[in-house]
């Protein structure tokens, strides 16, 4: 029968070329990354920037009011008609984070039996990694109590320009009218690109109000996984949003925006290193990797307070 140890060592020969160092070779990197972002909600629509360095800046343009004028035929506009674009910029500030993975003798051999054991280790820490970006994508608040979540601000500490006050209602057709009412109109045209983010409770809530309508939509929203919407603009369910904050604290938050107005900043350098834990009949590895997320524009966003989901 095969010992812990002569486990262990099978295991780490086959982890050798997973890296080099510790750190992921730019294929695999790669590849890592896209396996992330496929299981992750929020950061799949997010605007995903492979970052050089810890901090890297990133330029942005707009033009927020008209740029044409009446011309003349052979004339330059005069100089106090031309138009010139608003700058800025996005700092991403990489930071770091850690998980730990450890595999018990059973999925290890197995894994080793079918030479499958770099896959299980990525998919197993891609799928959690995944679930825990999307939550401090969220909740991160540099004011929590948890050391995690007070890494970064995330999507709701965020947003503070353009705000809704539902008054602890839960979530209905007149919830979106405000909110988006209180978009304003020059980041409301395109449509197509916005979404509303909120809660699993949240988006039930609405289809059941759109299902007490007695019409061939409401129909679908009891009998099928139809998409809800609200004047063309998609409600997004999105598991992480919290549902214990806010009046009596069972209320959520619900956002709209486009969600590539998002900007996360991974560091390609991720590094993972393995050990083995030879009386516990474990293999230990850890994954390191640095990442930031900012706005690109805040004030294209809105964000509604106290909606409930607990009715």
């Amino acid at each position: 029968m095969i010992n812990n140890e002569s486990l262990l060592n099978k295991a780490d020969a086959a982890l050798a070329d997973l890296t080099s160092g510790g750190l992921l070779q730019p294929a695999q990197a790669q590849k890592f990354l896209r396996v992330l972002i496929d299981e992750a909600v929020l950061l799949k629509m997010a605007t995903v920037v492979p970052m050089k360095s810890h901090k890297q800046v990133i330029d942005k343009i707009k033009f927020g009011s008209r740029i044409l004028r009446a011309g003349t035929e052979n004339e330059a506009l005069p100089a106090g008609d031309r138009s010139k674009p608003s700058l800025g910029k996005v700092e991403l500030d990489a930071k770091l984070f850690k998980a730990e993975v450890r595999l018990n003798n059973e999925v290890v051999e197995d894994s080793i039996e079918r030479g499958q054991l770099r896959q299980t280790i990525m998919q197993l820490m891609a799928e959690q990694i995944a679930v825990d970006i999307d939550e401090i994508l969220v909740k991160g608040d540099t004011n929590s109590t948890d050391p995690f979540l007070a890494q970064f601000n995330g999507l709701l500490a965020q947003i503070g320009t353009n705000q809704v006050e539902h008054s602890a209602g839960t979530t209905n057709r007149t919830l979106f009218k405000h909110m988006m009412k209180a978009m304003p109109h020059p980041f409301i045209r395109n449509k197509k690109s916005l979404r509303f983010l909120t809660s699993i409770s949240s988006e039930i809530d609405y289809r059941d109000a759109l299902a007490d309508r007695a019409t061939v939509v409401g129909d679908r929203m009891v009998e099928e996984d139809a998409p809800t919407m609200y004047a063309g603009i998609p409600v997004v369910s999105v598991p992480l949003f919290p549902e214990n904050i806010g009046t009596g604290t069972y209320c959520t938050a619900p956002v709209l925006m486009d969600p590539k107005n998002m900007t996360v900043g991974i560091w390609r350098d991720i590094r993972v290193e393995t050990d083995k834990l030879v009386s516990e009949g474990v293999l230990l590895i850890v994954a390191t990797m640095r990442f930031d997320m900012k706005l690109a524009h805040e004030p294209a966003t809105v964000k509604a307070n106290n909606v409930r989901v607990n009715a």
